[in-house]
């Protein structure tokens, strides 16, 4: 561990710092990390969690508690929303039920980029989303996980259908 990170080893709950900062609230414990040039998510821990009892690897910062890669995955997710439209996304629907990552796949083909160039899959399930909302498709698989009592789920790689409009 590096001199700098082993000054700031921050915690999300309760906000603090091993550094003994006062984090009292979010935006405070953000600013600290970015400064101390840490993961503005994780605070530099390098998981997250989504739901109390679940951790994960941080996916602001693909696990690495560094500033850096995640502001790298911030602006891959902008230039993503650029480059797949959703007018390309809607196109490409089949007309039977698909999986996210059989559209991802579809997309990236379709536009010819290389693997781990954008974040494609985050960036069809963005849209997926947003067309659910608009009626023009629906999610079809059963969730994998609940997540816990108030009905949070996780899915892996659901099944969607374009509607009949």
């Amino acid at each position: 561990m590096n001199q700098e990170k082993a000054q700031h080893i921050m915690s999300r709950t309760p906000l603090a710092c091993s550094c003994g900062v006062d984090l009292p609230d979010q935006v405070t414990a953000e600013l600290h990390a970015s400064e101390a040039n840490l993961c503005t998510a994780c605070f530099g821990t390098m998981e997250e969690e989504p739901f109390p009892g679940w951790k994960r690897r941080c996916l602001a910062c693909a696990g690495t508690g560094r500033r850096g890669p995640q502001l790298v995955w911030e602006l891959a997710h902008v230039e993503a929303e650029t480059v797949i439209p959703v007018r390309v996304v809607l196109a490409l629907l089949p007309g039977r039920p698909f999986r996210l990552s059989e559209l991802a796949d579809l997309v990236r083909e379709r536009l010819s980029l290389a693997p781990g160039q954008l974040p494609v899959g985050p960036r069809v399930r963005d849209v997926l989303l947003q067309l659910q909302q608009e009626g023009e498709v629906a999610l079809i698989s059963a969730p994998e996980q609940l997540m816990d009592e108030e009905g949070a789920v996780l899915y892996e790689d659901p099944y969607w259908v374009r509607t009949v409009r």
